[in-house]
């Protein structure tokens, strides 16, 4: 299968959402929560995130999570992962019942495509404010891609991960999960970097970038994708976004979307004259509004 058929076939199986003047969605991609051991990158910034989620949460955002939002590559149990990150399943749990969370699967999640996996994990968590098992997303449907459907019609906004731009992380997505759980992870430990990986090699990482920037402007939408890492702030010449990550050392970034313009946004700890820390959002690069593409 072709990259232009595997971005096919994620778009015909995609969740369509409203896009309007009053829709608020801020999205995040490449969260990799982890099991709390030397390889969750995620730990560091978990304060970051919540704090991030808790700003949009009082704002009614909804939240889009865009693909690899659990690392289970690296790790083989999804329980560990949940009781090492109470607080984020909390949060997830409670945007899940306000119906303003939606779960974009990336290559190192893609095992949650599986209909069982539902069934086996997001029942329940352990929640540490309330010393008992709660529902943390029954019923959930984790998606390939959504499509935020322009009411004005004037240009929809897609939504992946951004994996499908390499076959052997999508296609192959399995032979790639064994020789990182097997080879690379262990080699990493030694500071040898996964040369496979489009989020650590810059050469992979610009040729994923270009392959996606090209096909939002051969299909004329907007697209916003993850799985480089590299936050990126589209123009009206060249329609592709990235939302980044939430495991840069300097911070998390994401996007949001509201009053139909897409804003690249960066949360990380900052500090007053009087050297008080607190968590700082700062906009990176020009909003884009769609009434100006």
């Amino acid at each position: 299968m072709s990259f232009e058929s595997r971005m096919a076939d994620t778009f015909d199986h995609a969740l369509t959402l409203p896009l309007t003047y009053r829709s608020k969605y801020i999205l995040f991609s490449d969260c990799h929560r982890g099991t709390g051991k030397h390889n969750d990158n995620f730990l560091k910034n978990e304060f970051l995130y919540l704090a991030a989620l808790k700003y949009y949460d009082q704002r009614c955002f909804t939240y889009l999570e865009l693909g690899d939002g659990d690392e289970l590559w690296e790790n083989r149990s999804m329980d560990k992962i949940k009781e090492m990150h109470p607080h984020s399943f909390e949060m997830l749990a409670h945007l899940y019942r306000s119906r303003r969370l939606y779960v974009v699967y990336g290559n190192h999640d893609m095992v949650k495509k599986d209909a069982s996996f539902e069934k086996k994990y997001c029942k329940t968590f352990y929640s540490d404010q309330h010393f008992c098992h709660q529902a943390l997303c029954p019923d959930i449907r984790f998606y390939p891609g959504i499509i935020l459907k322009d009411a004005m019609q004037q240009k929809d906004i897609y939504l992946t991960h951004g994996h499908q731009a390499n076959i052997m992380n999508s296609t192959f997505w399995k032979i790639n999960r064994f020789l990182v759980r097997y080879l690379w992870r262990p080699l990493e430990l030694l500071g040898i970097p996964d040369p496979t990986s489009a989020a650590k090699n810059n050469t992979r990482k610009e040729k994923t970038e270009k392959t996606l920037s090209k096909w939002a402007q051969k299909q004329d939408v907007i697209l916003i994708t993850g799985h480089t890492h590299r936050p990126m702030a589209g123009t009206t010449e060249s329609p592709f976004f990235n939302t980044g990550s939430c495991i840069h050392p300097a911070g998390i970034t994401g996007i949001e979307i509201e009053n139909k313009c897409i804003t690249l946004v960066k949360w990380a700890l900052s500090s007053k004259n009087d050297q008080t820390v607190f968590v700082k959002r700062e906009i990176l690069g020009e909003t884009v509004c769609l009434d100006d593409i």
